[in-house]
């Protein structure tokens, strides 16, 4: 099987986060690519939203083929847009995802609050800097 040639993209996703209670991520996804906000409830609702909002914008960079129980076809459709809405009760993360190699994301996040901008190489990196934020605020 051919393997598609390397190639970065600086695709955005703002996260707004309103809860944080316990742990538990609460907050909504933004994106030019849906109409109005994706809410999500838990960190396994984000990690779904955010790689089904990946697939749309970026169908050709998944290095890996997403390994399930039961098979479901994605539906893709290509999109390019700016970040609107407004931001989050506790936090707001811009997050940059410049590759989707080793079947996770890697790329940057800026807290806007904070004025912090750091690098991921995992999706669970990601969520580590995300969680050293929110539990400054605490």
């Amino acid at each position: 099987m051919k393997q598609e040639p390397f190639r970065t993209h600086n695709y955005a996703a703002q996260v707004c986060i309103d809860s944080y209670d316990n742990r538990v991520l609460c907050g909504r996804l933004q994106s030019a690519a849906w109409d109005g906000d994706e809410n999500f409830s838990s960190l396994m609702d984000f990690f779904c939203k955010m790689e089904q909002l990946l697939d749309q914008m970026l169908p050709t960079q998944a290095f890996t083929t997403r390994r399930t129980f039961c098979a479901v076809p994605p539906t893709v459709q290509p999109h390019h847009f700016s970040i609107p809405g407004a931001p989050g009760r506790l936090a707001t993360f811009t997050v940059r995802i410049l590759f989707r190699q080793n079947a996770s994301w890697q790329g940057s996040v800026l807290w806007r609050e904070g004025g912090q901008e750091e690098r991921f190489r995992s999706a669970l990196e990601l969520v580590l800097l995300m969680d050293s934020a929110l539990r400054t605020l605490k």
